[in-house]
């Protein structure tokens, strides 16, 4: 492609961030389809130095860190026309200016759902395995556990798995669980009973779902409406001994009432993000010993970045090639969107 033909692109996240999404391969085949200088990272959008880079730029390749994307910006930008997303969510930085101008917005949030998926499937694993109880007693009494007495039930055949939220994490964790003797049950307001047929899991109420679930996964996003989905009375409707998982966000759940649950000892929790996103040094999630709590590790990390790269440059070889993008966002989709 000639030099000509090449969209203007300029990298706006943390400065750090472009040589962890990109390989040395993967940067030489980005400016192979776009005009851009790997050297320039804007995470200022409003600097002369940037609105000079912003002049002739036609395609803004976005990641973490990247500011608002407003009507200021967008005035210093005339010939932007797409925004590539090299994460998940669009919210923090495509505003309601950019759908106004019809700039075109892709996102690698199926890319960044790989890694998600991945990690919850591996958390439902051990959770019905109760393999986090048993390593516990194990620490605690550092002698012979007679463990098919004391923990009969444990093991995933016949165990049912509830996912809130078919999205595309929700989907991508439906797949991987296909191959393993259990029971998937889903919910999600936007889930049809012909849709979950051909999913292979089975819908069910929200309510329905918690009463009926082994172990329960949210993977729905942070609307008002799902703000605190999980409030005290659908928390108490979880069996005794069963494991919530939440690698989604953190305000689809009541906090104090999930640490009210938790410290009763009534159920068992994989904390993957909260609310705050850190907690303060003296919440109870810290010690409370079934409890697993990580700092938003479910998501793409090390190198699994590359695999948010990649997805970024394919699209805009799409755009360069006059093609749509395969993983477009519209405004419309917001409401669905975490």
């Amino acid at each position: 492609m000639s030099a000509a033909t090449k969209p203007e692109t300029v990298l706006a996240m943390q400065p750090g961030l472009p040589r962890r999404l990109f390989s040395a391969a993967a940067m030489e085949r980005l400016r192979s389809v776009a005009a851009v200088d790997p050297r320039l990272v804007l995470s200022d959008l409003r600097s002369p130095a940037a609105r000079a880079q912003l002049e002739r730029a036609q395609i803004i390749l976005s990641g973490w860190g990247c500011p608002p994307i407003d009507e200021h910006v967008l005035e210093a930008a005339p010939a932007l026309r797409a925004i590539v997303h090299a994460a998940g969510g669009v919210k923090g930085h495509v505003t309601p200016a950019c759908w106004e101008r019809g700039i075109r917005v892709s996102t690698a949030v199926a890319a960044n759902a790989v890694p998600v998926a991945e990690y919850t499937l591996s958390r439902i694993l051990l959770a019905n395995k109760a393999a986090d109880r048993m390593a516990r007693t194990y620490r605690e009494r550092r002698t012979r556990i007679d463990l098919l007495a004391e923990f009969p039930e444990v093991g995933n055949r016949g165990k049912t798995v509830g996912i809130v939220g078919a999205s595309r994490i929700g989907r991508r964790l439906i797949a991987l669980l296909r191959p393993f003797e259990l029971d998937v049950i889903a919910s999600d307001p936007y889930l049809d009973d012909d849709t979950a047929a051909r999913l292979g899991v089975a819908r069910r109420e929200l309510d329905d779902l918690l009463a009926a679930s082994d172990v329960v996964s949210l993977h729905a996003p942070a609307l008002p409406s799902t703000r605190h989905l999980l409030d005290a009375r659908r928390l108490a409707l979880l069996r005794d001994g069963a494991t919530l998982i939440n690698t989604a966000r953190g305000s689809l759940v009541d906090q104090d009432a999930l640490v009210a649950e938790l410290t009763s000892g009534r159920i068992d929790a994989v904390i993957d993000v909260t609310e705050p996103e850190v907690l303060p040094s003296d919440s109870p999630l810290y010690d409370l010993p079934n409890v697993v709590l990580t700092p938003h590790i479910a998501g793409a990390l090390g190198v699994e970045l590359h695999r948010l790269g990649h997805a970024a440059i394919e699209e805009i070889e799409r755009y360069a090639a006059g093609q749509p993008f395969a993983h477009a966002v519209t405004a419309g989709d917001l409401e669905r969107l975490a």
